[in-house]
């Protein structure tokens, strides 16, 4: 494991710590308009203050609340809570992202964690796709359903036609609101979409776990399954649109 990998999972310990006895009244609170677009609660503030004093040593961040934040030649890319809204709710499906990209423009390291239930997921150059838990210092090859029953759709609340034709195709999914997470857990699901407006910071840590499986991205969709006849299958109903 990197020291960048290991700083990234003290920074979520410490969330983890954080509201593991519940929220602070305060953190359900909005502020502003962060760089990503969306208006950041105190919440996501907490958690980008964390992971700014873990992560600054190794190159300058660039948040979805602050934008960029500090300098050095590696770019390293936040999302302190994905699925702020879920978290907000408290709905149990949330967490972080975060990658790293090196001065020669290369992604070398990216992990997501589910603050809900520990679960983390990180990629080295050296190591691979790696899961495990926090707080704790296993780390396994990530858990894969072989017959997984369901997809998971990313906005799928936005378009009502695709979701008609993916159940006329049988093609079951969830919606649960956190799209790093989402291609987190694509080795277990049967497929991950999202339509939609490509963000990098939902995206760069997230498809760096997907190494080694098919992946689509286009302009407004991102299709990821370990079944390239899934893939194409989903892919051939967007375009049918």
């Amino acid at each position: 494991m990197t020291p960048f990998i290991e700083a990234c999972i003290k920074a979520n310990e410490e969330i983890a710590d954080a509201i593991k006895e519940g929220f602070n009244a305060s953190w359900f609170e909005k502020t502003e308009v962060g760089a990503g677009g969306d208006v950041s609660s105190k919440l996501d503030l907490m958690a980008e203050a964390i992971f700014v004093k873990y992560l600054s040593p190794f190159g300058q961040i660039e948040s979805e609340e602050s934008g960029v934040i500090g300098e050095g030649e590696s770019q390293i890319i936040i999302d302190p809570i994905d699925g702020s809204s879920n978290a907000l709710s408290l709905f149990p499906f949330y967490g972080t992202s975060v990658a790293k990209v090196n001065a020669e423009g290369i992604l070398d390291a990216a992990i997501v964690c589910n603050l809900a239930n520990s679960d983390i997921f990180f990629t080295t150059t050296a190591h691979g796709v790696q899961q495990g838990k926090l707080f704790s210092s296993h780390f396994h090859t990530p858990h894969t359903a072989p017959h997984a029953e369901v997809g998971l759709f990313e906005k799928a609340y936005a378009n009502p036609t695709l979701v008609a034709l993916l159940d006329q195709e049988k093609l079951k999914f969830r919606a649960p609101g956190a799209i790093a997470l989402s291609l987190a857990y694509a080795r277990s699901v049967n497929y991950v979409l999202f339509m939609g407006a490509f963000r990098i910071y939902d995206f760069a840590a997230g498809l760096a776990l997907c190494e080694g499986l098919e992946v689509i991205v286009e302009e407004d969709y991102v299709i990821v399954s370990k079944d390239k006849n899934i893939a194409l299958k989903i892919e051939n109903l967007i375009k049918s649109i």
